[in-house]
């Protein structure tokens, strides 16, 4: 049975050929790097849990993308913007996790039977890590087949 490794490299592979994700983890939330040598954008898979079914294996997963906030040093003009690039990286992190996911609901990762489940709930957030990071946390529930037979 790979249902595991594949759903988690199948993640990673469509993570990495995005243009706005530089690294992707996997692991517990406290696992992300977070210290100054990890090229962000960052993308970290989390998978929750696991529901085995007749046929089907169903993964809870999470996947968090993020990256630096940088603060400018000039003086704030317009407060619905601020002196930082927050907004940018919002719209960079949701972008790219859209693209992601959309492939599980309907291209190329859905056509190979890793299909999500329901809806897909994003939440963003801002200062979630000591590095100033900013970015969206989506979690989702996948299907793929389960493979392993009952014969002996």
């Amino acid at each position: 049975m790979k249902g595991f490794y594949n759903v988690t490299q199948q993640l990673k592979t469509a993570l990495a050929a995005e243009p706005f994700c530089n690294t992707v983890s996997f692991g517990n939330i406290d696992d992300i790097d977070l210290k100054k040598q990890t090229i962000f954008p960052l993308s970290h898979i989390i998978v929750n849990n696991a529901t085995i079914g007749t046929n089907t294996i169903l993964f809870n997963i999470s996947i968090l993308s993020m990256d630096i906030v940088d603060i400018s040093k000039d003086e704030v003009t317009d407060v619905f913007v601020g002196n930082d690039n927050e907004q940018d990286v919002l719209n960079t992190q949701l972008a790219l996790q859209s693209r992601v996911l959309n492939q599980l609901q309907r291209g190329e990762l859905y056509t190979s039977l890793y299909q999500i489940e329901g809806d897909i709930s994003c939440e963003p957030f801002v200062d979630r890590f000591e590095n100033k990071l900013a970015g969206w946390a989506a979690t989702f529930d996948v299907l793929v087949q389960n493979d392993m037979t009952v014969c002996s």
